[in-house]
């Protein structure tokens, strides 16, 4: 645990080297972190760079196939255009304690513009692609099927924690469905996390041009709902916060804790992981781009001392277990701890435990329970008939909870 705990002390006091802070890929239609598109779409990247600077990034995009693995495609045959192109939409941050410069990028666009469906991953890097700041997943869609996800209650005696059941049907808009059934697969995922996905599904049965997914074992853990926090105004304790103060220039941001292993589920909505920048000034809302400020954010967990390693996460870290929000025991407190450098907004965050193979396990602090409301997404990849890619024939997701 000591050596947790230097770990812990030497991410904060390299935080800054790092610089780019607050990354988002999104789809503005559906304004959540989702960042799947049909071809006359468009995502939304946005990033802060911490050093207040005027840099120039570059990003390029590469084609993976429906476990995002390299296919080995070249540039040309995924993609229209160069194959980088320069992020130099941003402006400098106004009115805030943390001085920093938030760019913006439109994709696709004249620069790079995707020619195929699939799964890709976007890099951003300042020399080399090689040396990338940060990367991204995305999915290009066709409209080659209505893809609808159903939800239901599961029980399984030799899997206690697994009880909700998702079944999918797929339904053909075009010829494309049925003239290539025999390399299509479904992917279903659960909250945007790809650390809670069932890969490779094939379909169950055909009626006509529908294909259904009715497997018994595609079901996932329920989880819990998400913890939140809002700290739009961090003048003053807020939404689950329980204290806030500026000292040297610097905001802390202290939330309540929460407790581990709840006997019972209880409902509090939630947005699924996601999270949202936003600055309130006593009822004035302010452009959460370049005035929503940066806070050192407390994260408290009541438990007795475990084992395993605690992480704070969410889409916020990209669902990712790095040593910023690994969480260390403080044994005269008796509770867990985290500090995490966030830009001020609302967020939901969920507590993983990593197992011995370093898969993470989401339920194991939180809890799993069937009446959790999840997202549920459902990739449907196909091999177009000639080709040497997996394209994504449709997507369909279910958000509505189990009744």
């Amino acid at each position: 645990m000591k050596l947790k705990f230097l770990l812990f002390l030497l991410f904060n006091i390299t935080l800054f080297a790092q610089d780019i802070r607050s990354v988002q890929l999104f789809n503005p239609q559906t304004n959540d972190e989702t960042p799947v598109i049909g071809f006359d779409e468009v995502l939304i990247l946005r990033f802060d760079d911490l050093s207040n600077s005027s840099n120039i990034y570059r990003y390029t995009i590469r084609h993976l196939d429906r476990n995002w693995n390299e296919d080995g495609l070249f540039f040309t045959e995924f993609a229209t255009g160069s194959l980088n192109g320069m992020i130099d939409d941003f402006k400098y941050s106004f009115n805030t304690l943390q001085p920093y410069t938030h760019y913006t990028l439109t994709f696709p666009n004249d620069k790079i513009r995707p020619k195929i469906s699939g799964n890709f991953e976007m890099i951003v890097y300042k020399d080399s692609p090689s040396k990338p700041l940060f990367t991204r997943r995305f999915s290009m869609m066709e409209d080659g099927a209505i893809v609808g996800v159903n939800l239901s209650r599961t029980t399984d005696a030799r899997r206690p924690g697994v009880n909700q059941r998702v079944e999918v049907q797929a339904l053909g808009n075009s010829s494309a469905l049925m003239q290539n059934t025999n390399s299509v697969s479904l992917n279903v995922v659960q909250n945007n996390n790809w650390n809670v996905a069932l890969y490779g599904l094939r379909p169950s049965s055909t009626l006509g041009n529908r294909l259904l997914f009715q497997q018994m074992d595609l079901a996932f853990p329920g989880n819990n709902e998400f913890y939140y926090f809002d700290n739009k105004n961090m003048s003053y304790a807020f939404d689950m916060v329980a204290g806030a103060e500026t000292v040297e220039n610097v905001n802390y941001t202290y939330l309540h804790p929460v407790w581990a292993f709840p006997g019972n589920y209880q409902f509090q909505p939630d947005v699924n992981g996601a999270f949202y920048f936003r600055r309130n000034d006593l009822g004035l809302e302010r452009d959460p781009d370049r005035e929503a400020d940066y806070s050192w954010v407390y994260f408290a967990l009541d438990s007795h001392k475990t084992d395993k390693e605690i992480y704070v996460m969410g889409a916020f870290n990209n669902f990712q277990a790095s040593p910023e929000n690994l969480m260390y025991y403080d044994e005269n407190a008796k509770k867990y701890l985290a500090k995490i450098y966030l830009k001020q907004g609302f967020y939901n965050y969920i507590l993983a435990t990593k197992n011995d193979d370093g898969s993470l396990n989401f339920g194991e602090i939180n809890g799993n329970f069937w009446q959790t409301e999840n997202l549920y997404q459902a990739y449907l990849y196909y091999k177009p008939f000639g080709s040497n890619y997996d394209g994504l024939l449709g997507y369909g997701e279910f958000r509505t909870p189990v009744r």
